[in-house]
């Protein structure tokens, strides 16, 4: 059982994750996870009083019990972090996080649709249905402009400029971009607003709505996107994660931009965006067959 102590100086990091650095309530959650198992290993040993010896120990018996290196380097960072914390405003003296490594794994290549199999699932028949034409300008949207499930619940309707097809999103660590809304997105989100009003109920902001005029949750969106899958015959598991990475890849495809698909998708680091330079590979090996000279075959006489 953890210490009282301990659960203290967890719960306060917490609150200053939240109210101070004003992250996520979802990363706040994956932090409040992660901690939660450091403390479960550390029983009554004060914090302070662990070592590097503990932490590799507590870092090999995850991963014996099947935790990946990604799992574990992130579960790493959040500990380095809490302890970062703790000497600063805790007079804690050392970091025994500090140097410890989580083992490589390789990294999984994102899922994504092709564009046949995104065109197929858009294809949605709103006819009078007021929560199929929902459905429609959310997912148009979500694959028009690479969002995440959280910045498509937090659009409000003066985060869009229509007129100009292009809406302000808010994304992770609070950044703000401006992100493109193509032609048939812009169309879908313009019938749903014509029809928003007849719905809202007080205290509702966001763009899109439940059925009861309420703010929708992402449950809600990635169950509905589940059934339209299903409906359309896209046998893929389709998460509404999986409309940005094809979003991604597609407009990389195209493109070849790697600069502005970082931008579009609100990357930190260009090295995130890389791996959708990885997708297509067997593509982009037939445009260089065709279009380098020295690669080209001769043709048979």
């Amino acid at each position: 059982m953890p210490s009282p102590d301990s659960l203290e100086l967890a719960s306060a990091y917490l609150s200053h994750l939240a109210q101070e650095r004003r992250l996520s309530p979802l990363t706040c959650e994956s932090y409040a996870r992660d901690i939660t198992v450091l403390l479960k290993f550390a029983q009554d040993t004060p914090l302070d009083q662990l070592q590097i010896h503990h932490i590799r120990r507590f870092t090999a018996q995850l991963h014996g019990s099947g935790f990946s290196g990604r799992s574990l380097a992130r579960i790493l960072s959040a500990w380095r972090g809490f302890y970062k914390y703790l000497a600063r405003d805790h007079g804690c003296g050392c970091n025994p996080c500090s140097g410890v490594r989580a083992p490589k794994s390789p990294r999984p290549l994102p899922h994504m649709l092709s564009p046949d199999e995104a065109a197929q699932l858009l294809e949605l028949s709103v006819n009078d249905d007021l929560m199929a034409l929902r459905d429609k300008a959310m997912f148009e949207l979500c694959y028009s402009s690479g969002l995440r499930l959280a910045e498509l619940t937090g659009l409000k309707p003066e985060d869009l400029n229509l007129s100009d097809g292009t809406a302000r999103v808010t994304g992770k660590g609070d950044r703000t971009r401006i992100v493109p809304v193509g032609t048939q997105a812009t169309q879908a989100v313009q019938q749903w607003m014509k029809q928003r009003e007849s719905l809202v109920r007080p205290g509702a902001n966001a763009l899109f709505l439940s059925r009861y005029g309420k703010n929708i949750s992402r449950r809600s969106i990635a169950q509905r996107l589940k059934i339209q899958a299903m409906r359309q015959g896209v046998n893929v598991n389709v998460h509404p994660h999986i409309l940005r990475h094809s979003f991604a890849s597609h407009v990389l495809q195209s493109s070849g931009d790697l600069r502005a698909v970082q931008e579009m998708l609100g990357h930190s680091s260009i090295s995130t965006t890389q791996i959708y330079t990885h997708l297509d590979f067997q593509h982009l090996s037939k445009v260089y067959d065709a279009a380098h000279p020295r690669a080209r075959k001769k043709k048979e006489r």
